[in-house]
């Protein structure tokens, strides 16, 4: 389902990536970047147009790309436009919504409800954090919807988008400053 990369694909920067939903099962999709078409998980309960934490959709939308998160040494920067941060072990997302730090992130140990970024699988070695409900963050409403690495056999997501670690680290590069994932 992968195009084949052409200098006419790839040409510039991707200021604006897509993804659509391929049928059943709802979680899988496809991610549009330019002329490029790469395969991608979604949420286990395929798009969602009114997000609940929980729910296990990928909320429809349009949202900006603000940053890469990354663990030291999986994230070739060279040429990246994104700013990046480098995760540290006791890096948290708080996903607790009676919590006022909902869908931030923290510093562990943490008394609230909080997803690991540091995870013993691969999954968050690159993690694009979107804008979605962050400014302001709606309790209740989704936390930690990320753009990230999806396991080979591209298996449902808590809500996110992912592709395989191979097609983010083609994709990343070619990411322009201020990028947009167009959701549905």
């Amino acid at each position: 389902m992968k195009k084949k990369l052409s200098a006419r694909g790839y040409a510039g920067l991707r200021r604006v990536i897509v993804t659509r939903a391929i049928g059943e099962p709802p979680h899988r999709g496809r991610l549009i970047a330019g002329g490029v078409i790469f395969r991608c998980a979604l949420g286990r309960a395929g798009f969602v147009r009114a997000k609940r934490e929980g729910d296990g959709g990928t909320p429809i939308g349009a949202w900006r790309l603000l940053f890469l998160l990354h663990r030291p040494a999986k994230l070739y920067r060279a040429g990246l436009r994104l700013p990046t941060k480098e995760l540290r072990r006791l890096d948290l997302w708080c996903d607790d919504p009676k919590s006022f730090l909902y869908n931030r992130p923290l510093r562990g140990p943490s008394r609230f409800d909080s997803e690991k970024l540091w995870r013993d699988d691969a999954l968050y070695d690159v993690v694009g954090v979107l804008d979605c409900n962050l400014r302001p963050a709606r309790r209740g409403r989704g936390s930690a919807i990320f753009f990230h690495i999806a396991t080979q056999d591209l298996a449902p997501t808590e809500g996110c988008v992912a592709l395989r670690a191979a097609d983010m680290a083609r994709l990343a590069p070619r990411l322009a400053l201020r990028a947009k994932l167009v959701v549905g």
